[in-house]
C-alpha cells in the first residue's frame, strides 16, 4: 500500500516523467491492490492521456468527482495527502517493480487457491486441473518475460531472413514436405504456421501428413533422396529433425504399422493375408520391413495417441516436448477429435473456434509450423459431379478458416466417377485453397493406396519409383 501511494504521488508531482516511466514498465490499473488506489490511478492517467489539462491533485479530484466515485477513495483529502511527506520521483521504477510483485504474488495464489479447490470437486480429474495450472502460470510467465522489439530489431531480423532465402538455392523459407511441387506451391512448412489439411474420410490426410512428418524426420524427401534445402555435404540424416504426433484416432500401433509399409514398400494387406503370397517373397517382405525398421530405429518421432485430448492439455505437452526435445514440426490427427473444456456445453461451433484460436496460439508460442488434419462436410460430395471442396466445407467453424495460414484440400477424382481425371486411379489433387504468405492452386501428387504413399505426380499415372527404374 505505501508503494502504491508513492507512484500515485510521484504522478502528482512529476506527470510528465512518472508516466513515461510507468508505460515503459507497462504498468496498469490492476497492478493497484487497493481500490481507491487504482481508481485515483486510472483518474490520473485518463486526464494524462487526454492531454486536456495537467495532472495534479486539484485536476485529479475534479475528475474523480465527475465520475461519481471521489467519496470513494475517501475525499478530497486523500487526494491531497498523497502529496505530503518525502516523495523522490527518481525512485518511482522501486515503487512501481514493487507493485508489479505483487500483482504477480496476487495472479500465483489465486490459481493455486482455483486449484486446491477443483482437487476438492466431485468431478475432479487430476490431469485437466494440472493442465489448467499449468496453463495459467506459464501465461504469467510469458507475460512476465516477453519485451517487445525495437523497430529497428525487427527490421533487420526480417531482412535476414529475406537475405538467407535469396540465398538458399532451394527457393523455400520453412521445412520441405518431400514433395517438389507441393514445396513450389506452399514454399515449405514455415514456423508459427497453422497448416489445416482438410479432406473427405478415407481420401488419404493422414497418409500424406505422415508422409510429411517421415521426410522431415529422416531427412529425406518422397523418393528417398536428401530433402531439398538440408545442407547437402552432412551425411545422410545429419538433418533430422523431431517431429511430435498427436493421434488422437489412431492408436501407435497403427501408425507405426504403417510407416513401415510405406517404407518398405510391402502392402499391409499381404501381412494379415499371406494365401496370395508366394513363399519365395517372404524372406524379401521380411528383409525389406526389417531394413525400414532399421531406418525408423533412430528417427525422432513422438507420438502421442492419448484418444479425447483437451486442447490445453495438448498444448502443455506440447510445451514439454519442445523443450525436452527441440520438437521442429507438430502435426494433429485431427481437430474435430479435440476438446475445449472452456466451452463445454455452449455448442460444438463454439468449441471448434476454441480449439482452433488454441492450435494457432500453440504455432505462435512454440515457433513450429503445425499440420492440423480436419474433417470436411458432405457438402463437396452433393455440390455437382467433380466434388471439388471448398474453404466453406470445413467443419463445425469458420474459424479453422480463418485462423489457418494454410489449407490445403486434399481429394482423389477416382472416388467420384465422372469427374476430371477419375479415369486416373493413383491421382491425387491437393488444392491449396489459402496461403497467408502465397499463391494458391492445385497440385496433383500419386497416390499408392495399398501403401499409403504420396510421390511426385508423373503424367500417366505412373509411379515415380526409383525402386521400379
Amino acid at each position: 500500500m505505501e508503494a502504491e501511494r508513492a507512484v500515485l504521488g510521484a504522478i502528482l508531482l512529476a506527470p510528465e516523467k512518472t508516466f513515461e516511466l510507468l508505460s515503459s514498465l507497462h504498468v496498469v490499473p490492476e497492478w493497484f491492490y487497493v481500490e481507491s488506489n487504482r481508481l485515483i490511478f486510472e483518474a490520473a492517467r485518463s486526464l494524462h492521456d487526454g492531454k486536456a489539462q495537467g495532472v495534479d491533485a486539484i485536476t485529479v479530484v475534479s475528475a474523480l468527482q465527475e465520475a461519481g466515485t471521489l467519496e470513494s477513495v475517501g475525499g478530497p483529502s486523500a487526494v491531497e495527502r498523497l502529496v505530503e511527506g518525502e516523495i523522490v520521483v527518481a525512485h518511482a521504477e522501486f515503487y512501481a517493480d514493487i507493485l508489479r510483485q505483487k500483482y504477480v504474488l496476487r495472479q500465483i495464489t489465486d490459481i493455486a487457491s482455483d486449484a486446491i479447490e477443483k482437487c476438492y470437486a466431485p468431478d475432479r480429474q487430476a490431469s485437466a486441473i494440472l493442465s489448467d495450472a499449468q496453463e495459467a502460470m506459464f501465461a504469467i510467465s510469458e507475460r512476465e518475460t516477453r519485451t517487445l522489439p525495437t523497430f529497428k530489431e525487427s527490421l533487420m531480423a526480417t531482412f535476414g531472413k529475406i537475405d538467407r532465402l535469396m540465398s538458399d538455392t532451394s527457393g523455400m523459407n520453412g521445412l520441405s514436405t518431400g514433395f517438389k511441387d507441393l514445396d513450389k506451391k506452399i514454399q515449405g512448412l514455415r514456423n508459427s504456421e497453422m497448416i489445416v489439411l482438410a479432406a473427405r474420410p478415407s481420401m488419404g490426410k493422414t497418409s500424406l501428413a505422415m508422409n510429411i512428418c517421415t521426410s522431415i524426420a529422416l531427412d529425406v524427401d518422397c523418393d528417398g533422396k536428401k530433402r531439398p534445402g538440408a545442407d547437402r555435404s552432412a551425411p545422410r540424416g545429419a538433418n533430422r529433425l523431431p517431429v511430435l504426433i498427436f493421434s488422437c484416432e489412431m492408436s501407435t500401433d497403427a501408425l507405426v504399422t504403417r510407416l513401415l509399409c510405406t517404407l518398405s514398400r510391402v502392402p499391409f494387406s499381404k501381412i494379415v493375408d499371406k494365401s496370395n503370397v508366394r513363399d519365395v517373397d517372404l524372406p524379401r517382405m521380411k528383409n525389406d520391413l526389417s531394413r525400414a525398421a532399421s531406418e525408423l530405429m533412430d528417427a525422432p518421432i513422438y507420438i502421442d495417441d492419448t484418444g479425447g485430448l483437451d486442447i490445453n492439455d495438448l498444448r502443455a505437452r506440447a510445451r514439454r516436448m519442445k523443450k525436452r526435445h527441440g520438437i521442429r514440426l507438430i502435426m494433429i490427427d485431427y481437430l474435430q477429435l479435440l476438446g475445449a473444456r472452456e466451452a463445454q456445453g455452449e455448442g460444438r461451433q463454439l468449441e471448434t473456434t476454441k480449439i482452433s484460436a488454441g492450435v494457432k496460439a500453440m504455432a505462435k508460442e512454440l515457433d513450429v509450423p503445425v499440420i492440423v488434419l480436419s474433417q470436411l462436410s458432405r457438402d463437396s460430395e452433393k455440390r455437382d459431379k467433380e466434388a471439388r471442396p471448398r474453404l466453406s466445407d470445413l467443419r463445425d467453424s469458420g474459424s479453422i478458416e480463418q485462423d489457418a495460414d494454410v489449407v490445403m484440400l486434399l481429394r482423389r477424382p477416382c472416388k467420384n466417377p465422372g469427374s476430371t481425371g477419375s479415369e486416373i486411379p493413383n491421382l491425387a489433387v491437393v488444392d491449396v485453397a489459402k496461403n497467408r504468405n502465397g499463391a494458391t492452386g492445385e497440385v496433383n501428387l500419386n497416390f499408392e493406396d495399398t501403401l499409403t504413399r504420396f510421390s511426385n505426380y508423373i503424367a500417366g499415372g505412373e509411379f515415380d519409383n526409383p525402386a521400379a527404374r
